[in-house]
């Protein structure tokens, strides 16, 4: 089976912060998960560095598009490194051939008359005397009445043009801005409207998209799709291949999602591998991002592959709600978040990975803590998987072990981690990943209790035999759980791997061990409960500042 796991592009105009992180962090352990299982899998993704948030934040900074870009581009990489991202091809939208890539697709869906010519009127600044991209319109939404941008709203999601505002206002001197006309390019988006609403339907009954993305598609789709300009008068971007429009660039909501397919003509280029059966009716696809990039990828982008004639729609879309940071919401311009350069600068990769799952705004908005971040990572990696493994194997070590090729675990011990691999494995692929790892942890907890209930320390002495058949089971358990935690928690399980002399990990029960532990060691430090008002009194330091 051939898998397409496709991250959102990260906008390369400010550091990473943890709403990106719960948001991404789903591809990478369904890209480890699919790896370990033994399926082909591309994993694609790379920094947005077109459009207006790049421009606005060169502007404010007096340098180039091109100095911001680089910037943020370097340290998304540096970030995903350091928390084990493992992309295939992890890209950028300003290299030449994103640029040939959407270009081509975009000549051909006017090659199709799905792209038409229209004169309309579009927000024009007097005072800066020029056309404004619609993330220099701001006012309040016609909707809900809500602070908005002029393409979308936040809060209610709803799609926009910024002659919709209410009170608008241009970004950059902060005047209201008139109408011109101007002509522009469109996409015949109603076009799609009855192949769309079938392929809703089917998502649906295959319950394969979260509930969100559903609702969400389903309310555009009841509302009729509108035909939506894709020129824009902006800076930097893809130049419009069309004659009469050079001048212009292809609006970035277009432009973005054919990321997915130009990484994927990257990967090819760069590996020599055929891309074609990751672009078919067959593939299996994983589209992962926040809740307000869901008609992007479920309306937008399908419509943009049909009019190419790729029948390689998305099959899952992994959408998360939104994380909120001390219970308000998270905000860059006030500085009211947690910067993902400084949470990997003084916590361990898996207590990231593990809270941001565990914790994770699946079906509905979570709140990131400084205290239960904290706690969590105290009581359930170090107090209960780090414990069991450390005492386990610290116990193994001291009688200088005694595994040997003939010994397997308790037949009812065995029988609950078969089960395990088969209902995790059943939850990730259906993208229920933060209940796939609770019922890791379920068995962890399981593990502990299986350790006290029989006193091995006591067995020791009275009943060797016994005492080394429940100290196997228990090292059996470990090995098992370092396969089953490894697209939640890399680091960690290659370490138990190397102190158990576990070969390659696969998604398939060990039940046996040849090799005695070595090297054991703790996988986790405590962290000072001090550190939670430390961190905290760092946020509020930082909205002061």
């Amino acid at each position: 089976m051939a898998v397409l796991i496709a991250g959102a592009w990260p906008y390369a105009n400010g550091e990473l912060h943890l709403g990106h992180l719960s948001s991404l962090l789903p591809g990478d352990i369904l890209a480890r998960y699919f790896r370990q299982k033994g399926e082909e899998v591309l994993y694609v993704s790379g920094s947005d560095c077109n459009g207006t948030p790049i421009s606005i934040r060169a502007r404010q900074e007096a340098v180039s598009t091109q100095i911001i870009a680089d910037r943020y581009h370097r340290s998304f990489k540096r970030c995903f490194d350091k928390l084990g991202f493992t992309f295939d091809c992890y890209t950028r939208t300003d290299t030449p051939l994103h640029h040939e890539i959407v270009q081509h697709l975009f000549q051909k869906l006017y090659d199709h008359q799905y792209i038409y010519h229209k004169k309309v009127k579009q927000t024009y600044c007097e005072y800066c005397s020029r056309f404004l991209p619609d993330r220099y319109v701001e006012g309040k939404c016609p909707h809900c009445g809500a602070n908005a941008r002029g393409d979308q709203c936040e809060r209610c999601s709803t799609i926009l043009d910024p002659l919709e505002l209410i009170d608008r206002k241009c970004k950059i001197c902060g005047r209201t801005p008139t109408e011109r006309e101007t002509e522009h390019l469109y996409f015949s988006l109603s076009h799609f409207q009855e192949t769309l609403e079938q392929y809703e339907g089917d998502a649906e009954k295959q319950h394969a998209w979260r509930e969100n993305a559903i609702n969400l598609t389903k309310r555009y789709l009841k509302e009729g799709l509108q035909d939506r300009a894709v020129t824009r008068d902006l800076p930097n971007g893809v130049p419009v291949p069309i004659k009469g429009f050079e001048d212009k660039k292809i609006y970035v909501w277009i432009e973005a999602v054919s990321g997915y397919y130009s990484a994927s003509k990257q990967w090819q280029k760069q590996t020599g591998k055929d891309v074609s059966r990751f672009w078919n009716e067959d593939t299996v696809s994983y589209y992962v991002q926040g809740k307000d990039n869901i008609p992007f990828h479920t309306i937008i982008w399908p419509a943009v592959l049909l009019g190419n004639d790729i029948r390689s729609l998305p099959t899952h879309i992994v959408s998360n709600e939104y994380l909120t940071l001390e219970k308000k919401k998270l905000s860059t311009s006030k500085n009211w978040a947690v910067w993902v350069p400084d949470l990997i600068a003084r916590y361990h990769p898996d207590t990231i990975r593990y809270f941001m799952t565990i914790n994770a705004p699946e079906t509905h908005d979570a709140d990131f803590s400084w205290r239960e971040f904290i706690n969590s990572h105290n009581s359930e990696l170090l107090g209960a998987y780090g414990n069991f493994v450390n005492r386990t194997l610290k116990f193994i070590e001291k009688i200088e072990g005694f595994v040997s090729s003939t010994s397997i675990a308790d037949q009812e011990v065995q029988d609950k981690i078969n089960l395990l691999y088969a209902e995790t494995g059943r939850l990730i692929e259906s993208a229920h990943i933060k209940k796939a790892l609770e019922k890791i942890f379920d068995f962890v907890r399981y593990c502990n209790k299986y350790f006290d209930v029989h006193e091995p320390w006591k067995l020791l002495e009275e009943d060797k035999d016994t005492c080394c058949r429940i100290l196997n089971t228990c090292q059996i358990m470990i090995a098992n759980l370092a396969q089953l935690l490894a697209p939640f928690l890399p680091f960690s399980s290659q370490e138990v791997q190397k102190m158990l002399g576990l070969g390659h990990l696969t998604w398939q029960p060990i039940i046996r061990l040849e090799a005695k532990p070595v090297s054991v060691h703790p996988l986790f430090q405590r962290i000072e409960r001090s550190q939670i008002d430390a961190e905290i009194d760092r946020l509020y330091n930082g909205i002061r500042r």
